[in-house]
Formats: C-alpha cells, structure tokens, sequence
C-alpha cells in the first residue's frame, strides 16, 4: 500500500485503471469526500449509480447504499471499502420480522426509507428518501392507508408535513438519536444569532426547536441560501466539510451527543478510510452480492421513486 501522503494520488491512478465512479455520501470521512467523483445524500447518489456507465462502482457509504446501486447495475462490479458498514436502521428490521408486520397491515401500501436492506425493499411499494419522502407520499391515493418504515421520527415528520396518517415501524438512527438537548440549548445562548436546522430522523423535542428542518442536501443548500452567518447543525458531522467548503465565510456548531461525547458520528461510515478505499480497488473486493429474485423485485419500488421524483 502506498504511503498515507500519497493515497489519494494512488486511488485516483486506480480508479482511471479500472474504469471506475466512486461515490461518497455526505457522512463519509473529508479525505474520502475529496477523492469522490461525486458527493450527495442517498437520493442524489441513488440517481448517480442509475446514471452511470462506468464499469466499477466504488459506493463510499454504508451497505444498503451500495446494495442500492447493485440493484439498479446488476452488471456491474459495486464494491464497498468495508462490508461492516451497516446501518442502525437497516439492522433494526429484518426481512422475516417486517414480513410480520406487513401482514398485520394487508391492506396498507409500503413505503420503505432506503435506509434498508434489500430483503425489505423488495416488499414494499415505494423506496423514499428524506429528501423526497413528503413529495412521495403526497402522490398516493388518499384512500389507501401507508405503511412506513423503518424510521420512525422521519414517518412523524412526513405524516405531519403531507397530512397523511402513517402506520410506522418503531425504528430510528442511532446517530440523530443521540444528541443532547442541553447542549443545543446551551449552543443558542451562546450563538443567538445563529440558526438551527437539523434532519428530520432527529427526535421531534429537537425538530421543535429547530429554525429549518431538511435532507442532508437541503440542510447544505440552507446553509449557502440563509442570510445567517451561522449555522447550529443537528445532523453527522461529516456534511460539515461540505458546508464549509461552500461557505467559507459561515460558522458551523455542531451539537454533541449526551454526556458531551462525539457519539453523533456515525460508527459505521468512519469504517470506511482511505486506506480501504485503495485497497478495495487494489483487489477488486469486497464486492456486493444479491439474490437475483430479491433483486428484481427491490429494483421495481426503487424505479417507482426514481420516476415519481422527476
């Protein structure tokens, strides 16, 4: 492996040997984020990797993004620097327990944050994303009851905003559930001029003391069309790189988790590093793998929310 000072020059090199895109999500480490082809929240990265005629797709982010985009290019080789990088909330619903539910609600449709695996994708009737799950929902026919899972704090927010009644799976991101109330509290004494905005996946006694609430992407577009000079940000700390690149001239606060930790960094991005990245196009694995079935059937909600989000 190269040195550390020159893996981003060495990762580059590979990624023009294998004909390769590599994607990165906000949340990803800044390094990562500078070698990226291209940087988003879950809906724009979705839209890259149905876009993208390269022939490797390096999905830096965690394992159901990169299912994602193995479902959308079967043909395609779509590695993942570290195949622990999992999702709290994925991992909070398994397939057979979700079967269960969706039983007990047979007449419900099935909308499914992508932030699952994809086992669930392929039962539901719609993938969402934060960024367009009101627009989505606001789209179904009123007559028809929805099942949403598995976040519950991003469900009550939608139900809330599109004025529809929602059946939510109990489950919820351990990063946006981890920041301490006190601490934002405190953040607003000591900036009062600055605006809070956080991610609707945040419980709802933070959202309610929130000045703007938005997608990872429309937290970032906030933050470049504010006339506020600074910015208290209740979402992972990785889109900061992103917020100060873009305005320089702004202050970002971002808030810790209870007793002070770091804890709203999510452990499962920061498994991906440099180091992986290089050695994940080094060897060309780990790659994803997907039962052809439970593929087909995840590509159809998948596609469904691709379009209805034209």
């Amino acid at each position: 492996m190269p040195p550390r000072a020159e893996l981003a020059a060495a990762i580059e090199t590979l990624r023009r040997e294998r004909n390769a895109i590599i994607l990165a999500h906000y949340y990803q480490d800044d390094a990562i984020q500078d070698c990226a082809d291209f940087i988003g929240d879950s809906l724009e990265l979705s839209r890259r990797a149905a876009s993208t005629d390269a022939e490797v797709i390096v999905f830096c982010g965690v394992h159901f993004m990169a299912e994602t985009a193995k479902i959308l290019n079967p043909g395609r080789t779509v590695l993942l620097p570290d195949l622990e990088a999992g999702c709290s909330l994925a991992d909070a619903c398994p397939a057979d327990a979700f079967a269960d539910f969706r039983q007990r609600h047979p007449d419900h449709l099935v909308v499914s944050y992508i932030n699952c695996s994809a086992a669930v994708k392929a039962q539901s009737d719609l993938i969402c994303t934060s960024s367009n799950a009101v627009h989505l929902v606001q789209q179904l026919p009123a007559d028809r009851p929805i099942l949403f899972a598995p976040d519950q704090n991003l469900g009550r927010w939608v139900a809330r905003q599109s004025g529809r009644e929602l059946t939510l799976w109990p489950g919820s991101c351990i990063v946006h559930e981890t920041f301490s109330e006190q601490a934002l509290l405190r953040l607003r004494q000591e900036h009062p001029e600055a605006e809070v905005i956080a991610h609707p996946e945040c419980q709802q006694h933070l959202l309610d003391l929130a000045d703007f609430i938005g997608s990872t992407s429309k937290l970032l577009q906030r933050t470049q069309s504010s006339l506020a000079s600074s910015f208290i940000v209740l979402t992972e700390p990785g889109i900061l790189h992103q917020m100060r690149r873009r305005a320089p001239e702004k202050r970002f606060h971002e808030v810790p988790g209870a007793d002070g930790c770091s804890c709203n960094a999510c452990p499962y991005m920061r498994l991906n590093t440099l180091e992986k990245l290089w050695q994940c196009l080094h060897t060309m694995a780990p790659a994803i793998e997907l039962d052809e079935d439970i593929r087909q059937r995840a590509l159809v909600p998948i596609e469904r929310m691709l379009a209805m989000s034209a």
